[in-house]
């Protein structure tokens, strides 16, 4: 066993690594900085509200296109390689976004940051899902938002840290800080293995054998491992499953695929219209409505968010493969759903008061939101939407489910402004507690517990079969085929 795992960590080190710098170089830049830098980037290039919604909702909008691009890249030149043009995509938006001097070029660099995120979100959690083992699988995908959320903890700091600099170079250099995890992708790339499941896809049986041999803990059952990707692959008979099959499938699906579909496409969506973007990259907003003035402690007031989300995804890493997802989502979505809803009449009722008492409960339904957030549904939502697709359709099926995310993501931050200043800050966190009270109910009906199944025993649990030997428990398929044509 002490052999075994001592390989298992020096193989997974490094794909960790990928994961955690093409997490947090998307997030760092786009969350943590973007909430703070955009006050003094209005101040700089004197630009509107509007402006502000475009330049922070496009992002969002504009990844569709990496996570369209994403599903056929990955197919075709491998998962690894697809997160490394990804880096490079970001690393000039980035570049471009801190040498700015108008909307215009900033925009341009935004833009190109956001095709980059496109790609990192669709391939980075379905690489992990598709070489980790099953028992680990749910730790593994989630553990990137680790550095999610230590980033942008960092993006807040940094942002305190530099809001005393001229308001020309501050934000510049608070962007300029994301472009520094490139030089440990380029070094990953080179280290980590490829995706067996992707190997078999290219029939490229014996280098699968070969990470399958890394990865498992004993050979005799890397074999057995390696047929059932090929069964789940379609190589079992010889047949290469062609793209158009692919969309067709996705398209007009069977029952199972259906309910892959509406589960991994749905926790995605649900994700996002809770409001959780809105709250992170416009706490200072929040925090202004509910009295602070003072801009370095509207900076100040958004550490402890970052904070409170590092600490709270750690305890989710710990808990999603003991707990399993089911009992974490509805701790998550009934726990941010309470929170939303104080936080909505706080503000009705207290905002802009200036009141003290006011101002500790804004901060701590904010950081309980974030904290339900991040033990539940915001790792849990990329654990699913990468384990529930079958490997032939897993990176479409996967850039479809980015879509959704990185749409509703992008409406509502774009219309987040423009809404409140129409019914005010505190209703709208009342829509977002209704949307995260209606979440507790497609939970309960439409995600099942994938907590310690291989991804081909999933894959029959949806499609109502059970493969020989597997732990796929039948009460799961029974609850998915009746909620589901019921």
């Amino acid at each position: 066993m002490a052999v075994h795992r001592s390989v298992y960590f020096l193989v997974h080190s490094p794909f960790i690594l990928i994961s955690i710098v093409m997490f947090k170089f998307a997030k760092f830049s786009d969350v943590g900085v973007m909430s703070g830098a955009i006050l003094f980037i209005q101040e700089d290039l004197k630009i509107s509200d509007v402006q502000v919604e475009v330049l922070v909702g496009i992002l969002s909008i504009i990844s569709l296109l990496g996570s369209l691009a994403g599903g056929k890249m990955s197919d075709a030149i491998g998962r690894k390689w697809t997160m490394g043009f990804a880096a490079v995509v970001f690393q000039t938006g980035a570049g471009i976004m801190a040498l700015a001097s108008s909307f215009r070029v900033l925009m341009t660099g935004r833009l190109l940051a956001g095709i980059g995120i496109g790609f990192a979100v669709m391939i980075t959690p379905v690489y992990i899902a598709e070489i980790a083992p099953a028992v680990d699988r749910g730790s593994l995908t989630s553990f990137p938002e680790i550095f999610i959320n230590f980033g942008i903890l960092l993006g807040y700091v940094s942002n305190y840290a530099f809001s005393g600099l001229p308001v020309h170079i501050n934000w510049r250099i608070m962007i300029a800080v994301g472009i520094l995890p490139s030089i440990f992708i380029g070094c990953a790339l080179f280290v980590i293995p490829e995706s067996p499941r992707w190997l078999v896809m290219k029939n490229r049986i014996d280098e699968a054998r070969q990470v399958l041999l890394m990865t498992i803990e004993h050979p005799s059952e890397v074999e057995e491992k390696l047929a059932e990707i090929q069964v789940a692959a379609g190589h079992s008979n010889g047949e290469k499953y062609e793209e158009k099959a692919v969309w067709r499938d996705i398209l007009c699906p069977s029952p199972g695929i259906r309910r892959m579909l509406i589960a991994g496409c749905g926790i995605q969506l649900i994700q996002q219209i809770t409001g959780i973007d809105t709250m992170v990259y416009y706490s200072p907003t929040i925090f202004r409505d509910a009295g602070i003035t003072n801009e370095t402690h509207l900076l100040a007031a958004t550490v402890a968010i970052g904070f409170t989300k590092t600490v709270f995804i750690l305890i989710a890493i710990f808990l999603i493969d003991r707990a399993g997802r089911k009992p974490l989502l509805y701790v998550s979505t009934i726990g941010m759903t309470v929170c939303l809803f104080t936080l909505g009449i706080t503000l009705c009722v207290m905002g802009n008061d200036a009141n003290s008492v006011g101002i500790i409960l804004a901060i701590l339904c904010v950081c309980g939101n974030v904290a339900f957030f991040s033990v539940g549904i915001g790792p849990i939502c990329w654990v699913l939407s990468s384990e529930v697709f079958p490997l032939k359709l897993r990176a479409q099926a996967s850039a479809l489910a980015s879509i959704g995310s990185r749409l509703s993501s992008g409406v509502i931050a774009m219309s987040f402004l423009s809404v409140s200043h129409a019914i005010t800050v505190g209703g709208t966190f009342l829509v977002f507690s209704a949307i995260s009270a209606l979440s507790v109910a497609f939970i309960y009906k439409c995600i099942p517990e994938t907590k310690g199944k291989t991804l081909e025993e999933i894959e029959a649990m949806f499609q109502g079969t059970v493969l020989q030997g597997s732990e796929v428990e039948l009460e799961d398929v029974k609850h998915l085929i009746q909620e589901q044509s019921g």
